[in-house]
């Protein structure tokens, strides 16, 4: 845990993150008289700016009993008080562990891997260890590291961007300082390609695309809620193509215009086509079709063959930050994502 309070822009550009982590606790005193908590942390934390503490709290990043607060907000007795962050504390001490990598592309600038669903991308809580940083600390030795000047500290080898412990997919790693600075470059101005490849509950139109900023879940800081109204968050924008549909389900590709954090599961859930066995955004269960007789005992069989949500990052294309040359790759789907959509193409055929 580090005692040091830092906004939320420098976390790694992403639609799919979803691990919050705790960079400060505090537990008010018994004793306390009611105070403002911007100047209770102003008394209270050493080395720590008044700036860095009103970034905190307008980020939405500080909490009190587990709920954000304003600036105006008084501490309490035996309040507790939290920083929480997308992007995990300084790692100290790192690992480097020989575990395989399915390495697509790699040259002396940058490395391309194909992320199994399973493996989280950076070490956190609970996560210290056969994570993908771990992997590549092992395979590279010398990665260049976040030095953004927003940034606490925090080690993050070669990484520009993540994606989720339950996504498979693509990855783009620098290997130099000048790559990495380079491919951030790009992430931010939103010119990376990539397309994602999910099976949804319903039928969605052929083609269109989804619009509605995106914001933390007041109640559940573990979750995105999308707001159509735009009334809250961050802008985004999801471009989709259904490329084939079995009745109650829908194979699609997404293209990120934006890259905020559950973009594509929010948006897909909040107009009623879930990602096939996202527990966090209800689709986990049978969300279209009868919930008994053998359609419920072949889904089940489906969620149990596939225990994790079907999304996957399929493409990535950049451009390359020392020959100018355009980067693409395209990537297969793993296995039992592969296996579950022949159940429902079988499915469809037969029942359908």
């Amino acid at each position: 845990m580090t005692q040091d309070l830092e906004t939320d822009k420098a976390s790694l550009p992403d639609e799919d993150q979803d691990d919050l982590y705790e960079h400060y606790r505090l537990v008010v005193d018994r004793g306390q008289t009611p105070l403002r908590i911007d100047r209770f942390l102003d008394l209270r934390t050493a080395h720590i700016s008044r700036n860095r503490i009103q970034n905190a709290i307008k980020a939405g990043s500080l909490l009190v009993n587990g709920l954000a607060v304003k600036a105006s907000y008084k501490v309490k007795p035996l309040d507790m008080v939290q920083l929480v962050l997308a992007h995990p504390p300084r790692v100290k001490g790192l690992i480097a562990e020989n575990i395989p990598l399915d390495i697509v592309y790699e040259d002396e600038a940058l490395l391309v891997v194909h992320k199994p669903a399973g493996m989280v991308v950076h070490p956190g809580h609970g996560h210290h260890q056969g994570t993908l940083v771990n992997a590549l600390a092992y395979r590279l030795n010398d990665l260049p590291v976040d030095n953004h000047p927003l940034s606490d500290g925090s080690l993050r080898p070669g990484l520009v961007h993540r994606i989720d412990k339950d996504t498979s997919g693509l990855l783009v790693v620098a290997k130099k300082e000048s790559a990495m600075t380079h491919l951030a470059r790009q992430f931010f101005d939103h010119s990376i390609q990539r397309t994602y490849q999910a099976l949804v509950w319903g039928c969605p139109e052929a083609s269109g695309t989804f619009r509605a900023s995106i914001d933390r879940d007041p109640a559940n800081r573990q979750r995105m809620i999308g707001y159509a109204d735009h009334r809250s968050g961050k802008a985004a924008v999801t471009h989709y193509r259904r490329i084939e549909n079995w009745g109650p389900v829908s194979l699609m590709e997404f293209n990120l215009e934006t890259g905020r954090t559950h973009q594509i599961r929010v948006h897909t859930s909040m107009h009623g086509f879930p990602i096939f066995n996202d527990a966090t955004y209800g689709g986990d269960g049978i969300v279209r079709g009868p919930q008994r007789g053998s359609y419920r005992s072949f889904v089940t069989k489906c969620l149990q063959e596939m225990p994790r949500m079907a999304l996957h990052a399929k493409t990535l294309g950049f451009v390359h930050p020392e020959t100018g040359a355009n980067m693409f790759f395209d990537s297969d789907l793993p296995s039992d994502f592969e296996q579950t959509l022949r159940a429902w193409k079988e499915w469809a055929a037969t029942e359908g």
